[in-house]
């Protein structure tokens, strides 16, 4: 994109295999095999952080002007009142040199009026200002980055306003081990802190020390993988390492799978909503990452889908878990505070396909029966405990699962946080342009994840018909 530097580290994640039992493995006890550190007690980011950076869509080539008026159609458009609060400005923003007090400064041409005025203009809108800081001697941009200052600069962020601050990995002379690696991080963490002022903290270090296991006492998100593209290979292999993670997720501390490339016409609708929905089930952060000067309808329609953001927002603080997978599709299960559940049916493939499972199977209550609502369409159908769709080619299907519990016993304790085995029977039908029929019985090929890595039993359910979705015809 223009201006955008287009490289930030020199390492990869290598992608996880997807054995049952290695998977079963990786949910109960993460990548380390140690529990994940516990989540600052300090109130803030006890949702998932919404707002917008500048970097996927301009890079380099961010100024004054640009966040003002990306603050100003926040409020226009509705972002604001939909959730998005933080205008966070990414790498570029400074000058060369610190000052002669050893002071980041602003670059004047860039930022005329400086990042204090800046953030007071934002907060006026009743948004927050984000900034980029590194820990390291140079951002990956090459300016002056924050190793050996990290007090003098997180006194400077919180003199100007700061609210947020994205705290990156480049020029980090070779301290890369899990020990030196956390220190750096956690040298800024503590600067933060001792300034008093209430600033979100992300870390982001690409995911190559396991921060899913110490950054929770450090930060409010880490980040998991390398940055994200505007492409799908880059957008499944970056949700097949972030959902393998959900145990170390919860209110104060989050999984961050990078920030949103919806709108910038490298996929497919299909694909963005895939996007966007799959980061709202993992509760992730929803960091807009596109122009919105010239955002299209559709790119706003999905940005601003209220029940979706509200499956992420939702106050219990649950990453969406596999229940299931096979051959590239996946199905996700978030329990919500109200006791009701999201369920999504991912198809990562390059072909249709049907994905279905089962209400037990998602954790959701033993119940005479279910009703669904397709988060996308808005569709409402009943189901006796199928959860099934067509679903095209690199999509999702998103519903919001709620038990009809009356004259109904519940099922003992199969929420996804129970001990007992969890599993999915998945039909995967052979022509996703068919309904899905009015029973799920024993179909092979999906793989029940458990927490012990056993199978469940796969057992039909009928439901009623009409309740599965058929796709529409190309």
């Amino acid at each position: 994109m223009p201006g955008k530097v287009p490289f930030r580290s020199v390492a990869v994640l290598t992608a996880f295999t997807t054995t049952t039992a290695g998977i079963a493995g990786a949910l109960v006890l993460g990548l380390s095999g140690a529990p994940p550190a516990a989540a600052l007690d300090d109130g803030l980011a006890l949702t998932p952080p919404m707002g917008f950076n500048n970097w996927n869509a301009f890079g380099c080539d961010v100024s004054e002007q640009l966040i003002r008026q990306t603050a100003d159609l926040m409020v226009s458009t509705g972002l604001k009142d939909a959730g998005y609060t933080y205008v966070n400005i990414d790498d570029c923003w400074s000058t060369h040199e610190r000052d002669a007090s050893g002071r980041l400064v602003a670059d004047p041409e860039k930022f005329p009026s400086g990042i204090a005025a800046l953030a007071d203009y934002v907060h006026g809108l009743g948004l927050k200002l984000g900034l980029y800081a590194d820990a390291g001697t140079a951002t990956c941009a090459g300016y002056p980055g924050s190793l050996g200052y990290e007090e003098v600069d997180a006194q400077t962020f919180a003199e100007w306003g700061v609210d947020y601050l994205k705290y990156d990995n480049c020029g980090n002379e070779g301290l890369t081990s899990p020990e030196e690696t956390e220190a750096r991080y956690r040298a800024m963490g503590d600067a933060l802190k001792a300034t008093g002022r209430p600033i979100v903290y992300s870390i982001c270090e690409w995911g190559l020390t396991d921060p899913a296991q110490w950054a929770a006492d450090v930060g409010h998100l880490w980040r998991t993988t390398w940055d994200i593209s505007d492409d799908w290979d880059s957008l499944s292999s970056i949700v097949e390492t972030n959902m393998r993670l959900d145990e170390a997720a919860g209110p104060g501390a989050w999984n961050d799978p990078d920030m949103l490339q919806v709108g910038n016409g490298g996929m497919t609708d299909t694909e963005y909503r895939t996007h966007f929905g799959l980061w709202a089930i993992m509760a992730a952060p929803l960091l807009i990452g596109t122009d919105l000067r010239t955002a299209t309808p559709e790119t706003m329609e999905i940005l601003l889908n209220e029940e979706i953001i509200a499956v992420n927002q939702d106050p219990l603080g649950v990453q969406g878990r596999v229940v299931a997978e096979s051959d590239g599709l996946v199905v996700f299960s978030k329990p919500l505070s109200d006791g009701g559940h999201a369920v999504a049916l991912y198809n990562s493939t390059d072909s249709a396909a049907t994905v279905s499972t089962t209400a037990a199977e998602a954790g959701v209550a033993a119940a005479d029966g279910y009703t669904l609502r397709d988060l996308w369409t808005g569709a409402v159908t009943s189901s006796a405990g199928t959860i099934a769709a067509a679903v095209p080619a690199h999509g999702t299907v998103l519903f919001r699962v709620e038990a009809d519990l009356a004259g109904s016993e519940d099922l003992p304790d199969a929420g996804l946080g129970a001990d007992i085995g969890l599993g999915a029977d998945a039909g995967l039908g052979a022509d996703a342009g068919e309904a899905v029929g009015d029973t799920v019985g024993d179909v092979p090929g999906l793989h029940p994840v458990g927490l012990g890595g056993a199978a469940v039993p796969m057992t039909g359910w009928p439901t009623q018909p009409g309740a599965s979705r058929r796709m529409p015809s190309a």
